[in-house]
């Protein structure tokens, strides 16, 4: 039966409040979101619905860094240009090329270009080689149980090979959504033969079935249908069936043939027809079995636009999918140097601080594949410029929304597990705001609130004299300024060793009388700063302990190097013991504490961060990991005058 009732516009309402009621009509359905396996390699543009875990390490053994000799160390300490070396093959060195393994007893590898060859079983060299140099240690990269990518993040190509260097083979993904393309209009054709007078080629439906592809969903186009109401509702109701989302192109005007509207209310609820949109107003939403019917104008540039905001926007809600990109100014917060011969691309971590787009530089070594996951977006030096400066402002190229940027908090200074799980708890449950952390040591977190470049400081700095935690460092460094200290957290730090300890640890004296290899911490970070206070309470000698100079940035690589083998002993959290299966012996409860700006304290950014850190959430996932205790959050003020 061919219906002639004439469809007129029910409304003309504002977009953000036609976009509103999608939300709210649709509340079951987007709550709803179906998870399914999906392997890694096949996983570009997915949506992952929960974080995904390194199961290994990358590298995943200790591995030569550069073409040449691995040595001895110890063999080399008296070289230099005035008492050359010479070292016998397989006896004193072995031959390596980038990326063998470095097994005992070598140690050290020495660039090709650096030693001279005496004959075809000896070399000679004119430096001293130190433990561990060119050589990648387990985990440099990716260490094992630490998140790759958080919840709800969009695969990049980068981030396929960073799971798959991870261990990773299959993740967890949104379901791509289906998405019925129908084409109306009895004036319509095929793009296969020469049209007629009355005939218009159809074209929307493979705009349509492109941007659904490049929006994340799968697209299912079907035949056109004359304009018949009938014809136009057995359509409907097969492509409903078949698919999550229906789009109707053409049939949404006031003219006499355009049944789309009456067929929805027919079939199930027109949410809204008509927005007060230019192009675009005849735009329509309808709900048929709980599934969304999206009817969009036939003009082709109306077309885009309806079909670029309300499809796109249901398909973001089903994929939980906030990602955009764009290029924007930011100041460098670091000087760069480049050499002229190569135009070179900067992975950037940037933050809005104090109304200010700051660009962070992140890790520039050709390994180095998370400085490509956790970045921001990136900027070319071109080889005419040898150097950027600090305060310079450049072109980034983003790989992220700029609205999200602007709604990052971002947190500078000690490593700590627990600053993932609050990214993690953000990304689930907030679309706006998310966290960038940068593991540079308390001290270097606390410079970088003094700079403006940051949030949050975290840290852990003992005041050797009264044995309290920040507040002095925070007097010294953050003068002239109105300082937050978010207190609750304690946590235990010791020392890691394998299962069994078989070397029979028990305190920091012992790595010194048993001569065992130690990693240590960075200068300024916190557990760095607790060792030195530990030697000197006990009167130890630093320089008696091997391998205090050998610095790691994070916990995760201190137990990483002790759980390879390249390290004894190492100093950090319980937490990470309890992940990389390490015994742990406890040295001292500490404080972690989160320095706050007074421009953030007073922001509605802050009030997300401590609602996540407040929560119980939060707080069930820090008894999991162990090594922490919990007390209520408090906060103290510290106004700091110049002195």
């Amino acid at each position: 039966m061919k219906k002639n009732k004439r469809d007129y516009y029910l409304s003309n309402i504002p977009l953000e409040k036609a976009l509103s009621l999608i939300e709210n009509s649709f509340k079951d359905f987007f709550g709803n979101e179906e998870v399914e396996k999906v392997k890694v390699i096949d996983s570009y543009n997915r949506i992952v619905a929960k974080s995904v875990i390194a199961k290994i390490s990358s590298p995943h053994y200790n591995s030569s860094a550069v073409d040449g000799i691995a040595v001895k160390s110890i063999k080399t300490i008296t070289a230099n240009e005035r008492n050359p070396i010479k070292l016998l093959k397989n006896e004193d060195y072995i031959i390596v090329d980038t990326g063998d393994s470095i097994t005992e007893p070598f140690n050290s590898v020495i660039m090709i270009e650096d030693i001279v060859e005496v004959d075809e079983n000896t070399v000679e060299i004119r430096s001293a080689s130190v433990p561990w140099q060119n050589i990648r240690p387990v985990g440099e990269d990716i260490v094992k149980s630490e998140m790759i990518i958080p919840s709800n993040h969009k695969v990049k190509p980068f981030d396929i090979g960073a799971m798959l260097a991870g261990g990773v083979i299959e993740i967890e993904c949104y379901k791509v959504p289906s998405v019925g393309i129908i084409p109306t209009g009895t004036e319509i054709i095929e793009p296969t033969s020469t049209p007629k007078t009355d005939q218009i080629i159809e074209t929307n439906s493979r705009m349509f079935e492109n941007l659904v592809r490049e929006y994340g969903g799968n697209p299912k186009r079907y035949k056109p249908v004359i304009d018949d109401y009938e014809l136009i509702k057995d359509a409907i109701l097969k492509a409903n069936k078949e698919n999550d989302i229906v789009v109707i192109n053409a049939g949404s005007s006031a003219g006499t043939e355009d049944y789309t509207s009456q067929i929805i209310e027919d079939l199930g609820e027109l949410i809204f027809h008509g927005v007060a949109i230019k192009p675009g107003k005849p735009a329509m939403v309808g709900k048929i079995n709980n599934k969304p019917i999206v009817g969009v104008p036939g003009f082709p540039v109306s077309a885009y636009v309806v079909f670029d905001i309300f499809v796109k926007n249901i398909i973001d809600k089903m994929l939980q999918n906030n990602e955009k990109r764009s290029t924007v100014k930011a100041i460098l917060s670091k000087k760069i140097f480049s050499s002229l011969k190569h135009d070179e691309y900067i992975r950037i971590k940037l933050g809005k601080v104090d109304n200010k787009l700051i660009a962070t530089p992140l890790k520039r070594g050709a390994g180095v594949t998370m400085s490509l996951v956790k970045a921001d977006g990136m900027f070319i030096i071109p080889k005419s410029k040898e150097v950027v400066e600090a305060g310079e402002k450049v072109d980034i190229r983003l790989f992220r929304d700029i609205s999200d940027i602007e709604n990052t908090i971002v947190s500078i200074g000690s490593h700590d597990i627990l600053l993932d799980i609050v990214s993690d708890i953000l990304a689930k449950k907030n679309s706006l705001v998310s966290l960038s952390s940068a593991h540079v040591g308390s001290l270097g977190g606390i410079m970088a609130l003094r700079k403006g470049e940051s949030h949050i400081a975290t840290s852990h700095l003992l005041d050797f004299n009264t044995g309290i935690y920040n507040e002095s460092y925070i007097s010294k460094f953050l003068k002239n300024k109105k300082i937050y200290l978010i207190k609750a957290i304690k946590r235990e730090q010791g020392l890691f060793v394998l299962k069994g300890n078989k070397d029979k640890i028990t305190c920091v004296k012992d790595i010194i009388e048993k001569k065992l290899l130690f990693v240590n911490r960075q200068n300024g970070s916190g557990t760095r700063v607790l060792l030195d206070y530990i030697l000197k309470k006990e009167k130890l000698n630093k320089n008696d302990i091997i391998g205090y100079d050998r610095e790691m940035n994070t916990h995760m690589t201190v137990a990483t190097a002790v759980l390879s083998g390249s390290a004894k002993v190492g100093m950090g959290i319980k937490s990470v013991a309890n992940i990389m299966n390490l015994d742990f012996i406890p040295i001292a409860s500490e404080d972690y504490d989160f320095i706050v700006s007074d421009d953030f304290y007073n922001s509605n950014n802050y009030k997300v961060f401590w609602n996540v850190i407040s929560s119980d959430d939060f707080k069930e996932k820090l008894e999991k990991l162990g090594g922490y205790s919990l007390g209520e959050f408090r906060v103290k003020c510290i106004e700091v005058g110049e002195k």
